[in-house]
């Protein structure tokens, strides 16, 4: 689960780890991610079931997210789902928001999800088992006004997957994306400061 240590990640994770899933937190933050290893553990329905934290940004070179996931990979087994959650927004008017905010967006929105994906996707089609999970929002099918930096981000995760599906489908691996409404979490609560 990437953006694993707070939000939507994080209550999917512990979701998973309540059916007895082994789970894979990324983030940044290597002291929140702790935190919330500690917090999943408390669901534990068997005593064989692991938590393994990776402090990696998803975003910022492809080679590091392989290398991560592979280590991963090596110590709980291939990846059965890949939960790409990872994100962050900025709001306001167009000519308002800074160039660099849509490139930090579309490296975090974007690439945070293609760099998980490609890096899990050759062993899942060797398996020929697996899903791919995509976070969008609801931005992420409709423009909003105040989201020019955001919604555009969302929107080419679902371009990404539906173009993906046709490609992992004889393969039996699977793409889901999911559109949540405004969700009260850390993330959202921090747009919040300046819509």
């Amino acid at each position: 689960v990437t953006g694993g240590s707070s939000g939507i990640g994080k209550c999917i994770a512990i979701e998973c780890y309540r059916q007895g899933a082994f789970i894979t937190l990324i983030a940044r933050d290597e002291n929140k991610l702790l935190q919330t290893k500690k917090e999943i553990e408390k669901y534990s329905v068997n005593d064989k079931q692991v938590v393994l934290c990776i402090s990696v940004d998803v975003s910022k070179d492809y080679e590091q997210v392989e290398n991560v996931l592979k280590q991963a990979q090596e110590k709980l087994g291939p990846v059965d789902m890949l939960v790409n959650c990872a994100g962050t927004s900025v709001t306001g008017k167009f000519e308002d928001i800074e160039v660099n905010s849509f490139e930090r967006l579309m490296a975090v929105n974007y690439l945070g999800s293609v760099y998980p994906s490609r890096a899990v996707i050759a062993t899942m089609k060797e398996r020929r088992m697996g899903r791919i999970v995509f976070v969008s929002s609801q931005a992420g099918q409709l423009g909003l006004f105040g989201y020019t930096a955001y919604s555009p981000t969302k929107f080419a995760l679902r371009g990404l997957a539906e173009a993906l599906q046709m490609e992992v489908k004889p393969y039996n691996v699977y793409v889901t994306v999911a559109y949540p409404p405004d969700t009260d979490t850390p993330g959202f609560a921090e747009e919040s400061k300046t819509k």
